[in-house]
């Protein structure tokens, strides 16, 4: 990952009394003010020009032993400038410019503990964290932390509840005053005067997730707690060894949704990349041994319609070769399936010949991507984790789907949840384990993304989030229409998500009440709206070849980018996304659209001025709809230009995917 520093003007960062010091943006329109109270309470405000965002709120935690809300004095605060370019490994860009203002505040408790709070002011956002910059105490047991963000309006959030099993909830809309449940982080806020928040955390390592919760007109902040031998919830929250530096709070605050997904603010907050060499970290498209398993024609243990057999896996290496998909998922392949008590990592099921199979998809130039189902046994995983990644590595496998279905894991500290301290630590040993043998991680069952694939790359995508698998088996009848024009403006936010598109064929003969929500170009819209480096084509290689014109586009379309941008949406309504291939001139274009039928309108600003493009289009048809039509769609080929605006018709559940390649 490049680096490249930028000379920033020091300009008037901030200002400060002995109480009160202030920071402002780089382009001065945001302001965080901080203060003491008359008791040494610390508090922060946000300012948006002259218009209070976050009223004066407040900091500080709790501790078995000391009482860090109050009884602090001043110290210093000191400001400093940053403006930086870095080059991502992959991404929604390739460059990021990172440009903040930054203001130390420290403070000294009656205790004698020193705790800065480490304040950074960007155009679109704030943030903030704690720093105990000295092992005096050696360590703190914090059992609240109080943070709050006393918002000025009684804004719309949109929101899932903190205890959602593996955060796989429908998002929904309402007022912060009617937000009874406590949340999960992150939140999207629709804002009384027209414009947008999003409200998460960064540079989550070793402390438990934060969730929040409405309280006498405040969101508070509640930790994941630990448990004890019984599983029952404790006091404790986070262990912490000093010096210590918590997980950055951050907002960012946009006038527009394209400004809200363009925000790289939490990227920025996390450190850079720790990795020496990331040339074995490579963005792929994926399909796999999985959907015929939701679908009930084949099975994860061994048995008649064992779906990951040597000669199933052929198969499908072949049909990857065959259509530009560079690795093939396999699950159900090790022994541990038949009854879920222990999994085993490095010793297949009879029909699986992992040495052949390895020597094929060598030969074809595919990759093998493991799978690693733990059964929400990470402490067993761990004990497994070097002779599991080096069996795979010495099979030539450089990526690996993990899971963790059990809505309490056990870890080395027993049993915990997911998003818990321990649980966060357990992800990051896998991390930093799979970095040393070469691996790619995909993560299912996770902590909410908080930006940690900056510093380790190999962390390339995660679930979290109700996927496509639900359109088999949900009992309510598959996600809804709108529910993917939601994800993009809240769990995307947070970072890269396998959701799994690329359904096409939409009969469920194992559940007829539950079905996909969406034509087939909404699916090929999803390979551009829904963001993952490691995106997988979960349908079935027979299913595909239904269609094969509509399957070009998923042939053709990447998933690393130079560049992206949101054209046109509304949350909960409709999203368009153009994004530039990296490396190449190419763009492509996706949208989907929930049940109301519209008319999309595309400009096409964002080519090149100086050539023509052909653009490929693949839309809704006259007659398309997800419930009675989802097969009706067009294909068309276009000369374009940077001048032009396309208007293109999306059905209920429609959407629509254009390439466009710029004429030699």
């Amino acid at each position: 990952m490049k680096r490249f520093l930028l000379l920033l003007p020091i300009l008037c960062i901030f200002l400060s009394c002995a109480r009160e010091p202030r920071l402002t943006s780089p382009d001065g329109h945001l302001s965080v003010l901080f203060r003491l109270t008359d008791e040494g309470a610390p508090r922060y405000a946000v300012l948006r020009d002259a218009d209070t965002i976050i009223r004066w709120s407040p900091l500080g935690f709790l501790t078995d032993s000391l009482d860090l809300s109050r009884d602090f004095r001043l110290l210093d605060s000191r400001g400093s400038s940053s403006d930086e370019a870095w080059e991502t490994v992959w991404g929604e860009e390739r460059l990021i410019r990172d440009v903040h203002h930054e203001l130390r505040v420290s403070l000294l408790h009656a205790s004698g503990l020193h705790m800065d709070i480490l304040f950074r002011a960007f155009d679109d956002g704030v943030a903030f964290c704690y720093d105990f910059p000295e092992p005096k105490p050696a360590s703190l047991t914090i059992t609240d932390e109080l943070t709050a963000y006393r918002f000025t309006a009684d804004h719309a959030a949109w929101s899932i509840p903190w205890r959602t099993e593996y955060y796989e909830g429908i998002w929904t809309r309402s007022p912060l005053s009617q937000k009874a449940d406590t949340l999960c982080s992150p939140l999207t806020l629709e804002l009384a005067d027209g414009s947008y928040a999003f409200l998460h955390e960064a540079a989550l390592t070793d402390y438990p997730a934060q969730n929040l919760y409405m309280a006498d007109g405040e969101f508070r902040t509640y930790l994941t707690p630990w448990m004890d031998s019984a599983a029952c919830v404790l006091p404790d929250k986070a262990y912490l060894s000093l010096p210590f530096r918590s997980p950055w709070r951050f907002i960012v605050l946009a006038h527009d949704l394209p400004g809200l997904v363009a925000s790289r603010i939490m990227l920025c907050l996390n450190e850079p990349c720790r990795l020496d060499d990331t040339s074995w970290i490579r963005p792929m498209k994926f399909i796999g041994i999985w959907w015929g398993m939701h679908m009930k024609s084949m099975t994860w243990e061994q048995g008649p319609r064992h779906g990951a057999t040597t000669e199933n896996m052929s198969r499908y290496l072949q049909f990857a070769h065959d259509h530009n998909i560079q690795a093939v998922l396999a699950e159900g392949w090790n022994l541990g399936w038949e009854d879920w008590r222990h999994f085993s990592f490095t010793e297949p099921y009879p029909d699986w010949d992992m040495d052949r199979l390895a020597h094929l998809a060598d030969s074809l130039g595919v990759q093998i991507v493991g799978h690693n189902e733990t059964g929400g046994n990470a402490a067993d995983y761990e004990q497994q984790l070097e002779d599991a990644y080096a069996y795979h590595q010495s099979h030539g496998i450089h990526a690996i789907k993990t899971g963790y279905v059990s809505p309490i894991i056990r870890t080395r500290d027993g049993l915990q949840l997911n998003k818990s301290q321990s649980g966060v630590r357990h992800y990051r040993h896998v991390i930093e384990t799979a970095a040393r043998y070469h691996i790619m991680i995909d993560n299912h069952e996770p902590v909410m993304p908080t930006g940690l694939q900056r510093t380790f790359p190999n962390l390339m995508t995660q679930e979290g989030v109700r996927g496509q698998e639900w359109n088999a088996w949900s009992q309510d009848g598959g996600n809804p229409a709108s529910h993917v024009t939601v994800l993009p403006f809240t769990r995307i936010l947070a970072g890269p998500v396998d959701f799994t598109p690329g359904v096409f064929s939409f009969e469920n003969p194992a559940m007829p009440g539950t079905r996909v929500h969406s034509t087939l170009m909404n699916q090929l819209g999803l390979m551009v709206c829904i963001y993952s480096p490691l995106q997988m084509a979960c349908d079935l290689p027979e299913n595909y070849m239904k269609y094969p014109d509509a399957f070009r586009f998923i042939e053709q379309v990447p998933c690393d980018w130079e560049q992206s941008r949101l054209v046109d949406g509304r949350i909960g309504e409709f999203c368009i996304f153009a994004r530039q291939q990296r490396g190449a001139d190419d763009w492509f274009v996706g949208a989907v659209n929930a049940d109301d039928p519209r008319e999309a309108v595309v400009p096409l600003s964002m080519l090149r001025a100086d050539c023509a493009y052909t653009a490929t289009i693949y839309r809704d048809g006259p007659k398309a709809d997800w419930q009675t039509a989802p097969y009706d769609y067009l294909i068309e080929t276009r000369t374009l230009s940077s001048s032009d605006t396309l208007r293109i018709s999306m059905a209920s559940g429609g959407g629509f995917a254009i390439r466009l390649t710029p004429d030699k």
